[in-house]
């Protein structure tokens, strides 16, 4: 009788921060999120449809804003990290709504006369050129995930929300067949939970699902997601 393959195993990497974000139109009768299909090329995910999102990069803390992140989500995203501090938090949301600009050409924020000095490139870069300030008081913290050990990458991804009307300015050429995102849809968390996405996507879809149902607030329990004693269980922050 044939052995059956070992699951492949890779070193037990330390998860690296990153933050992904989810912007909700509630305009309609059914909100709508909307999603990216990343690059068939890409060997992280090809062709799955995803939020935007990535790492935390060292801009991330330096990036000024034009409010401050609720109470309530700062701390959530303070409970259960080791060496916790606010500029983290502020850092992480503001990771997740450069990512999204970087990906979509989305500037999400609040114009702002006259602008303080910025950098003359980078991701940021764009906000200062077209004069908009991520405004912090708008993002939601709506779950967080922590890969399993030994995958080949790992990540401490927060997953915030935000409501389309945060959109300030719409940049083009940002997504296209040469893009890391050669698609954007607008599309019902029950259709979108039919496309080809990662699990950890289809699980925080669901939790948006019932956070719709709960009326979307700021206040309600941030779901967090990660491996005990070879267990992926739920948590709340």
């Amino acid at each position: 009788m044939q052995e059956a393959p070992r699951e492949r195993r890779w070193p037990n990497l330390k998860p690296r921060d990153a933050a992904t974000l989810i912007i909700v139109d509630r305009q309609g009768p059914v909100p709508k999120v909307l999603m990216g299909k990343r690059h068939e090329a890409h060997k992280f995910m090809p062709g799955k449809f995803v939020f935007p999102g990535g790492r935390i990069e060292a801009d991330d803390r330096r990036m000024p804003c034009s409010g401050h992140l609720l109470p309530r989500v700062e701390a959530a995203l303070l409970a259960r990290t080791v060496r916790p501090s606010a500029g983290r938090g502020r850092a992480l949301a503001l990771t997740a709504i450069r990512e999204t600009y970087e990906e979509t050409g989305l500037l999400l924020g609040s114009r702002e006369e006259p602008m303080p000095r910025g950098p003359e490139s980078g991701a940021w870069a764009g906000f200062f050129e077209h004069a908009i300030l991520p405004d912090l008081s708008s993002v939601r913290f709506v779950g967080r995930a922590i890969t399993p050990p030994r995958r080949p990458r790992r990540f401490d991804t927060r997953f915030f929300a935000v409501d389309r009307t945060a959109i300030t300015a719409e940049l083009p050429g940002f997504t296209g067949p040469d893009k890391e995102l050669v698609e954007l849809v607008w599309i019902d968390i029950e259709g979108a939970q039919r496309l080809d996405l990662p699990p950890i996507t289809v699980v925080m879809l669901k939790e948006l699902e019932k956070r719709s149902e709960d009326g979307f607030g700021a206040d309600l329990p941030v779901p967090f997601y990660h491996e005990v004693r070879g267990r992926f269980v739920r948590e709340t922050l």
